[in-house]
């Protein structure tokens, strides 16, 4: 049985994503998503307008009347979430952690995974893999994605994107669509990360709380580092020092996204606080028109 607040809240994330799907992302989805290719459908008589290049000539030379091959495309998809839910996650200002919105996103988009028919699996990583669950079809299943996402509780407090990534290579052999969702405060994981993303579709999504890009003028404050537990004090008092603050977070965030475009992967930067449905139908209309 589930927690009574648990059970609440996968029901609300169930209606509030199920009602985005169908009124934003409706066709946004299957129109930049493809499937693997196109497969054979049948064969049926040639009608004004058909391709010549389609014309089944085995067919047309034993039945003495034109016939020709039609196609349809192989929609099936696997979708996987690869999952940051590391200590830097547990992280929020505004009215939700990092950890959550990737929750919920994650949630949406596995909504608009099912509804076309495709499966969705999950890993969710930290500096080891805490969990994986194999990709199937199904609500039931993507409830228990969100469910089990929702309900995380990670042993350990580091992140390393390198491992998660030869974790999903070896149980993800075939093409996938991946969402690598993580606040990406980790190093030493571009090499794989570009063998990944010639593999895979693989988009990133980049979380973020505002407070990471600007501090408040509050005088001395204690910043501690969720995953190291480093501390440091910090006069947010001096007009310089939040200057520098944000300076060096506009740096990082240039740098990031300049990484991930020398790779050709698509970034969605997502801001806790924001509306990330507004972010996805961005990316989807963009990729869609680039397409």
């Amino acid at each position: 049985m589930l927690p009574k607040e648990l059970a609440k809240k996968i029901r609300f994330i169930q209606i509030y994503t199920s009602k985005a799907v169908n009124d934003v992302l409706a066709g946004e989805y299957h129109s930049v998503f493809k499937g693997r290719g196109m497969e054979f459908d049948e064969v049926r008589e040639y009608a004004p307008g058909d391709e010549i290049r389609s014309i089944d000539w085995n067919v047309t030379a034993r039945t003495g009347h034109p016939y020709v091959k039609r196609y349809v495309e192989e929609r099936e998809l696997t979708v996987l979430f690869v999952v940051d839910l590391s200590a830097s996650g547990s992280f929020g200002t505004k009215s939700q952690l990092k950890n959550e919105v990737a929750a919920e996103l994650c949630a949406l988009l596995a909504f608009s995974a099912i509804k076309n028919n495709d499966k969705v699996g999950l890993i969710v990583f930290t500096d080891e893999i805490e969990l994986y669950i194999p990709p199937k079809k199904g609500v039931s299943h993507v409830l228990r994605v969100i469910r089990d996402l929702l309900n995380f509780e990670p042993r350990r407090q580091r992140t390393d994107i390198k491992q998660a990534l030869d974790f999903m290579g070896r149980v993800t052999p075939r093409r996938a669509v991946v969402f690598l969702v993580s606040d990406f405060q980790a190093a030493g994981y571009e090499k794989r990360l570009r063998i990944a993303s010639r593999r895979h579709d693989l988009i990133a999504v980049s979380l973020k709380d505002p407070r990471e890009s600007t501090l408040p003028a509050a005088g001395l404050i204690e910043l501690e580092d969720a995953e190291t537990g480093e501390r440091t004090l910090v006069d947010t008092g001096s007009a310089a020092v939040r200057r520098r603050y944000e300076a060096l977070a506009r740096e990082r965030e240039d740098k990031l996204a300049a990484s991930f475009r020398s790779m050709a992967i698509d970034q969605i930067p997502v801001v806790t606080g924001e509306d990330y449905v507004r972010d996805l139908v961005k990316f989807f209309r963009i990729r869609e028109r680039r397409g």
